[in-house]
């Protein structure tokens, strides 16, 4: 009962704002257990008995242990948590994407862009160069320009930065999924 209690503590410590000392401390436990039982070996290796007697050096070997199991236990639990995190996470990030999608989408509605632009625009937004586009769209660059200067026309901005900003901005200021069509 007493050890489960330990336990139960140590691995409420382990999901504390300090929880980085305890994990620090946790590892210096078992850089100690593992000293221990590398001397351990190597005296009995090398027939040094006596290092510890023999009812010490048990309960030296019992405490390790415990350490040892009290340490993997908060490893666990620390893994968990953060696996956990990892996959809220993960679901925060497709949630997003989403909602840049949707963003996205509302605002060449509103622009009322051809497919085409809306293509450039997308291609745009994530980077490509203007050779770039005219390669995956097959077309020319004249054209790619084209459209791009109709784009920004119809988004009221002056080119490519103001146009990914106008989106950033949004986003930052309303919200993930809570951005507002323009009019």
């Amino acid at each position: 009962m007493a050890q489960d209690s330990a336990i139960v503590g140590w691995l409420r410590l382990a999901r504390r704002p300090g929880r980085a000392a305890a994990l620090t401390g946790l590892l210096v436990v078992q850089v100690i257990c593992v000293s221990f039982f590398l001397i351990d070996v190597v005296a009995d290796l090398l027939g040094w008995a006596g290092l510890l007697d023999e009812i010490g050096h048990h309960y030296f070997e019992l405490a390790i242990v415990l350490a040892l199991i009290l340490s993997t236990a908060a490893t666990v639990v620390d893994m968990r948590r953060l696996r956990a995190r990892q996959l809220r996470m993960e679901a925060q990030l497709r949630v997003a994407s989403g909602a840049f999608m949707e963003l996205l989408e509302e605002h060449f509605d509103a622009w009322v862009l051809t497919r085409a632009e809306r293509d450039v625009a997308l291609l745009s937004i994530k980077g490509l160069s203007i050779a770039e586009i005219a390669e995956v769209r097959r077309t020319k660059e004249g054209t790619v320009k084209a459209q791009c200067n109709a784009i920004y026309s119809k988004a009221g901005v002056t080119g490519r930065q103001q146009l990914l900003s106008l989106f950033i901005e949004e986003l930052m200021a309303d919200g993930v999924g809570r951005a507002r069509v323009p009019a």
